[in-house]
Order: C-alpha cells, then structure tokens, then sequence
C-alpha cells in the first residue's frame, strides 16, 4: 500500500503545484508569482540555518545532559524534511515546509506525528506484525530477560596505573 502511496503523491503533487502556481499567477501575474516564489525560498533558506542550529545545539545539551533526546531528535527530523519541502519549488510543499520548521507550529507537527506513529504501532501490535520487538520497553509485560550467553565472564573496571609506563611496544 505504502508504494502506492508514494507514487500517487509523486504524480499528484507536482501537478497540484501547478495548478496552484497557475492560479496565483492569473491572481497576482506571472513576474509577482516568480518574486513570491524567490522570496518564500529565501526566507525557507534563512529559517532552515536558525532552526537547524537550534535544533543541533538542544540535540547536543541532552546528549551532554545524558538525557534521552525524544523530542530534539523529532524537532531535528522535522526541520530536515521541511527544508527539503521549502527548497522545492511551489506553494503546497512551502506551505508543508513551514509548518513543519517554524517554532511555534512545530510542536503541533510534532505532537500530530507522534499521535499518528502511535496508532500505527498499537495497530502493528493488535495484528501481530510488529517485527522489531515491544517497542514500550526493553522487556515489556509477559516478557522475561533473556539468559546471558554463554563465554567468559567480564568484570568492567579502570586502571588506575600503568607498570609498564616507560616500555614500548
């Protein structure tokens, strides 16, 4: 179903574009609708830098922080595709781009993604053809740690000093 999907939106989405452009430009003209287009994609451009900037340095504080970085990783993911989506020529895809990079719209993306993702799982689950194990957690209920493997047993440690300090190899 998902590469039926994706076709349909490869071949929808550019001609909605330019439908869309062709309606602006009967609007506004054809030279406003060039400039308009320009002006979207520079300010796309300048949004994209400061986002992605910000997004990076709040994915470095967590990591820093030993913080499991959930919601920095999806501001990160959501800036990459919307700057894809505002490099592209046309109205729609801009108008995608932005709600998906600017500030105060991304929560909702990101909220309204994360609710979608979910249901998908829950649905995965029902059916019983989740593959990559229980996503809720490492052992999940009915579940039971499995048995170490067999081999030498590893005692993690520090060295403190080196005797062999001025010995080379």
């Amino acid at each position: 179903m998902l590469p039926a999907v994706l076709f349909l939106a490869f071949l929808l989405l550019p001609v909605l574009e330019i439908y869309v452009i062709i309606q602006v430009g009967e609007l506004i003209g054809g030279w406003p609708t060039v400039a308009l287009l320009l002006a979207e994609s520079l300010l796309g451009a300048w949004i994209i830098r400061h986002e992605g900037r910000r997004a990076w340095r709040a994915l470095k504080e967590t990591f820093g922080d030993g913080g499991m970085p959930d919601r920095e990783l999806a501001d990160a993911g959501l800036v990459l595709v919307g700057g894809a989506l505002l490099l592209t020529p046309g109205f729609v895809t801009d108008f995608f781009g932005f709600l998906f990079v600017l500030p105060f719209t991304r929560p909702l993306v990101r909220r309204l993604l994360s609710w979608y993702i979910g249901r998908r799982v829950s649905a995965a689950r029902r059916r019983g053809g989740l593959r990559f194990g229980d996503l809720s957690g490492m052992y999940g209920p009915g579940t039971t740690e499995p048995e170490p493997e067999p081999g030498p047993r590893v005692v993690r440690g520090e060295v403190i000093e080196d005797d062999r300090q001025g010995e080379r190899r």
